[in-house]
């Protein structure tokens, strides 16, 4: 069983996975493959050229990516990390968070934000709502166990 995370590891972990560039990067290469390193900026054209840097470079910090020559993919952690993104925005649509109507990004980084918080307890479930909310952060917790502890991190540095 994985140990739980501690409020303030929870906490960088969620701030540090929660940038809009960095969910656009891995759900992108996710959904469609590895993308040519040229071709990043035409795959993400909603993010400007630093973002892209700045989700690129955090990516690579986070061992999140793999490289071929001329492509960007996902490493195991990024693959394991879009499973949690997915799961993320399930539940965030299911219980319209933050709204019915919400972008992919939007929906995982205020979810994110929640579990952050110390009113969301989800060690303590009082309804389905935070039960399930407690399932995804069992998951954060298990892919921050599973791939951030071997890069000798407490949480996710960012």
């Amino acid at each position: 069983m994985i140990p739980a995370l501690s409020h303030q590891q929870l906490r960088n972990t969620c701030t540090a996975l929660s940038s809009a560039g960095l969910i656009r990067l891995v759900s992108e290469i996710d959904d469609h493959g590895a993308i040519p390193a040229r071709g990043l900026a035409r795959t993400l054209a909603d993010l400007s050229a630093d973002r892209i840097r700045q989700a690129v470079e955090q990516a690579d910090s986070l061992g999140l990516l793999t490289r071929t020559p001329g492509t960007v993919g996902l490493s195991a952690a990024g693959r394991d990390l879009a499973d949690v993104y997915d799961a993320t925005a399930r539940w965030a649509r299911r219980h319209n968070h933050p709204a019915a109507h919400c972008d992919f990004a939007g929906r995982i980084h205020s979810t994110f934000a929640l579990l952050g918080t110390p009113t969301a307890d989800p060690q303590n479930p009082g309804d389905e709502r935070e039960t399930e909310l407690g399932r995804v952060e069992r998951l954060v917790a298990e892919w921050t166990h599973t791939h951030q502890r071997t890069r000798g991190t407490d949480g996710v540095a960012a």
